[in-house]
């Protein structure tokens, strides 16, 4: 599809999918859609591929992103490097360079290889140069503990959209933008409060929209105010593993070190919950150091399903198994988690009261930052008009349940879970430009 005329493009790079849209002057919105084994799909995911690969006499490494990188990784038969929620690395500033097949990479240098793959397939799509971009960012990044903090990782991020040929970019609220995708189709003036739930955080702002607001180009005067926490899906997944995935790969259990009983390293079940962390294991030291324990462990069995999991790179896998579960604890009351792969083979029932008692301490800070956002701006819960909920997590029941209890559930309304922030911006960067 090629379209003409000067294109407002809004970019939502998230923790754990991206998507584009572009609006026209006329005020229609078309959103990318990308290639994905044989079908499309309107969501990219934020992860990178990479192998070395013998190419004559050299050897060299090669990447791949996306929906594009996926098919690369499940197709390999020795598996080269995944890395997924690079995104979260953004406030670390210890961690400025990881090592890959023994070259050094800059973190904004793998952020570019993704976001260069996005916009070229734009470009493709479209058949117009994508050089500008309105770009959503979090309310607080995750591992933020200060303004500072965000500025620091909003820098990092627009040098990485730089180094992958945006020549200039401005940065909007992801809630915010997602206020733009539910104002379009409004005929009357509302309060409204935006919860968006990404892979990474959970943000909320405070906004009034509507036709008279729309005519004044939606500055961010409108804006009431913002409130955000660097938690949200991979926060609920790693209480997944916690309590269903690691007990089964050996956390809790013991070692017999010389006569002496010792506990399995524990942070390694850490660094398991966190996809950002999790390709960080598979380094020769941590595997050493495993093989040590699985010869020393009591259950053997468990600590050889670890290694398995870590050295053949099964982070993707794993991943859609926790993502399956969840999503089928979303409408029914009870799951299977099912996970099998070599040494590493497992069947566990799971209950949603489970899951939501796993989720309890993360529920109470959603209600908590919902409750700040409210006092800091003085608005009433019974003058919202309406909640509109959207990204992935604002699909789980309990979190749903937060806003139906405070607000009343005529007022919930959602959509767009994956594309609304995308969409928002771009009418965003269309209204910018008026």
């Amino acid at each position: 599809m090629s379209l003409t005329g000067p294109l407002s493009v809004g970019f939502d790079f998230g923790t754990t999918n991206s998507s584009v849209a572009v609006a026209t002057a006329a005020d229609a919105v078309h959103l990318a859609r990308f290639p994905y084994s044989g079908g499309v799909t309107e969501s990219f995911r934020s992860l990178l591929y990479l192998e070395r690969l013998r190419e004559g006499s050299r050897n060299v490494i090669k990447s791949w992103s996306g929906p594009v990188g996926i098919d690369h990784y499940l197709q390999a038969d020795d598996k080269g490097r995944l890395i997924q929620s690079l995104k979260s690395f953004l406030t670390s500033r210890s961690l400025q360079t990881t090592e890959i097949f023994g070259r050094r990479f800059q973190l904004e240098d793998l952020l570019a290889n993704i976001m260069r793959d996005i916009r070229a397939s734009v470009e493709t799509q479209f058949g117009v140069p994508v050089t500008h971009a309105t770009v959503g960012r979090p309310v607080r990044f995750v591992g933020a503990d200060s303004d500072e903090d965000d500025q620091y990782a909003v820098g990092r991020l627009e040098a990485a959209l730089h180094r992958a040929g945006f020549e200039e970019v401005s940065f909007e609220m992801e809630p915010v933008a997602a206020a733009f995708y539910y104002e379009a189709r409004l005929d009357h003036n509302e309060l409204i409060l935006i919860g968006d739930f990404g892979g990474g955080t959970s943000d909320f702002s405070l906004l009034r929209v509507g036709p008279d607001y729309r005519q004044a180009n939606g500055q961010t005067r409108n804006v009431l105010g913002n409130e955000g926490l660097a938690l949200a899906g991979d926060s609920f997944d790693a209480k997944i593993i916690r309590h269903l995935v690691s007990p089964a790969l050996g956390a809790g259990t013991y070692l017999d070190s010389n006569g002496k009983r010792l506990p399995v390293p524990n942070w390694v079940y850490y660094k398991l919950e966190r996809w950002h962390h999790l390709s960080l294991l598979r380094s020769r030291e941590t595997l050493n150091m495993l093989e040590s324990v699985a010869r020393q462990s009591l259950e053997p069995e468990k600590i050889t399903a670890l290694l398995y999991l870590i050295q053949h790179d099964l982070g993707y896998q794993l991943h859609r198994a926790v993502q399956r579960v969840k999503v089928t604890l979303s409408h029914a009351e009870r799951s299977v988690f099912r996970f099998t792969d070599g040494d590493v083979d497992l069947d566990i029932e799971v209950t949603r009261a489970d899951f939501e008692s796993w989720i309890a301490e993360e529920l109470s800070d959603i209600s908590i930052h919902v409750e700040r956002l409210l006092s800091k701006t003085g608005v009433r819960g019974e003058e919202i008009d309406r909640v509109f909920l959207t990204g992935g997590s604002s699909l789980v029941p309990a979190v749903r349940s937060i806003f139906e209890k405070r607000f009343g559930a005529d007022k919930i309304q959602g959509g767009g879970e994956f594309i609304s922030v995308a969409h928002g911006l771009s009418l965003r960067a269309l209204h910018s430009q008026s």
